[in-house]
């Protein structure tokens, strides 16, 4: 596209030849146009879904998120079987998480990886089995441990050597072993945003593969445990954590785990992860004399947002890290361990999206970077940043489309603002609706279905709003109720 012409567009996006068509990159075969041009949802249409339950409203479809799951199930055991390895994939909780949500991750044979207290207390509320569970996070409290072990969870993931000692004392006083992975930092710098890039080495996560980092944590074992370890000078503060696990006596050390970032998309991140975690991995099974039967790779699979990113299935992600890791397990001399994966987003962003209605429209006069003067048509709606901090966090892009009536005929360029009280509430910074769009209209942005409900806000008073699921089995049902005013007032301590 000649962006000269309309330098306010960015490169990926181009007036829509076909408004009415919807990316299979960005929406699921969930999303379909009626024969009017009305967008639904596991066949039920977008009118109706207003009409019951109002809006903003979190649109989610059970049918996608049940079918990306068994996917990335069944694509990864298939790959790792002709390996002679097991594969345990965890929902990565923190993405969505709900009871229903729960129930479905747990009917499609997947795991829970939670980064809390409060999302390991649903997760036992909801009926998991507490074998299925991991904790996650990188400041436990000694309550989230206690309750961890008491319950019985699969594992506990160790975050640095404090968190270890922690970890050790509350079994022991509890009369348990506690399953432990350790989880390390590689250095692999994936290609996405700083703030959800996590295997570079100055961030809050993991322990450092780098020789020479275990001087940063070699105090904090105490000098009992420091001479049973014996570090060297060239120790990385991972292979510190690692022997110290091994050696406590209240820690079942069961593997190494990484997670390198999310909204990736090229290979070449994982595999590098891979095999630097495997030799690592190698190299502490011989130190500490003890076999590691399992490694958790995480998640961060890319999803598709805009035009032009196109994700890669499930099938592909699991047949090339297959290869990688059976290859790097070969180099290092060590069998195929039990493989992890945590994809969140992978499963369920792509199942959600949300509908908004159309308020307040204006044309705004903007001068580009030649002087000339282009317009920018200002599309209010009954929600933002509240329900979607993404874009003021992150910058992040999503595509929206007219929903409840066929978008046909002119399209203009557009920015999707909310009705927030700053200037950065914007939902979707650059699009095309049609020129035609009026006050009433409901919009659907894709795509929604991670971390838009799980970091909404009550910014401004604006109660969040509720999720409803679809399945073409069974009526649209609130599987998380929406807030009132009454709900806000209800925690004001002095009315």
């Amino acid at each position: 596209m000649d962006t000269t012409a309309a330098p306010l567009v960015p490169e990926w996006l181009s007036v829509p030849a076909e408004p009415a068509a919807l990316d299979p990159a960005v929406w699921t075969d969930s999303f379909r146009r009626e024969e009017d041009g009305e967008l639904a949802i596991d066949g039920r249409r977008v009118s109706e879904l207003v009409r019951e339950f109002g809006t903003p409203l979190y649109a989610y479809s059970e049918d996608t998120f049940r079918s990306r799951a068994r996917a990335f199930r069944e694509s990864f055991r298939e790959a790792f079987a002709a390996q002679g390895a097991e594969v345990s994939v965890y929902y990565a909780g923190k993405a969505f998480l709900c009871s229903a949500v729960v129930r479905w991750a747990e009917e499609e044979g997947l795991n829970l990886d939670t980064a809390s207290g409060g999302e390991l207390r649903l997760a036992l509320a909801a009926g998991l089995p507490p074998a299925r569970i991991a904790l996650h996070g990188n400041n436990k409290s000694e309550a989230e441990v206690r309750r961890a072990l008491q319950h019985g969870v699969g594992r506990i993931v160790a975050d640095s050597v404090p968190e270890l000692l922690l970890i050790d004392r509350v079994a022991g006083e509890l009369g348990v072993s506690a399953p432990v992975m350790i989880r390390v930092t590689p250095g692999v710098h994936a290609e996405t945003h700083d703030f959800i890039a996590t295997a570079h080495e100055d961030q809050k996560f993991g322990l450092s593969l780098a020789e020479g980092t275990a001087r940063l944590a070699e105090g904090q074992l105490g000098e009992a445990l420091r001479v049973e370890v014996a570090p060297t000078a060239a120790d990385s503060a991972a292979m510190l954590a690692g022997l110290a696990a091994a050696a406590l006596p209240h820690v079942d050390l069961r593997g190494v785990h990484c997670h390198i970032g999310s909204q990736i998309f090229g290979p070449e991140g994982f595999e590098l992860a891979a095999r630097r975690v495997l030799a690592f991995m190698a190299e502490l099974s011989r130190r500490a004399e003890a076999p590691l039967p399992e490694v958790d790779l995480g998640g961060g699979y890319g999803i598709g947002y805009v035009a032009g990113e196109r994700p890669r299935p499930a099938s592909e992600i699991a047949e090339a890290l297959a290869g990688t890791i059976a290859a790097a397990c070969a180099e290092a001399g060590m069998e195929v361990p039990h493989l992890s994966i945590e994809p969140g987003r992978a499963i369920t962003g792509p199942a959600g999206a949300t509908l908004y209605t159309v308020g307040t429209i204006k044309d705004v006069a903007v001068e580009d970077e030649h002087g000339r003067t282009q317009v920018r048509r200002y599309v209010s709606v009954d929600g933002g940043m509240s329900d979607n901090a993404r874009p003021v966090l992150y910058g992040s892009q999503y595509t929206v489309t007219l929903a409840g009536r066929s978008p046909a005929g002119e399209q203009v360029l557009c920015r999707v603002v909310g009705k927030h009280c700053e200037s950065g509430d914007i939902v979707v910074h650059h699009c095309y609706l049609p020129a035609d769009l009026r006050a009433g209209d409901v919009l659907a942005v894709a795509a929604t279905g991670a971390y838009c409900w799980s970091l909404a806000s009550n910014y401004n008073y604006l109660p969040r709003p509720a999720v409803v699921a679809t399945s073409a089995a069974q009526a649209p049902r609130v599987i998380v109720r929406g807030e009132t005013e009454d709900d806000l007032l209800a925690r004001d301590a002095g009315l």
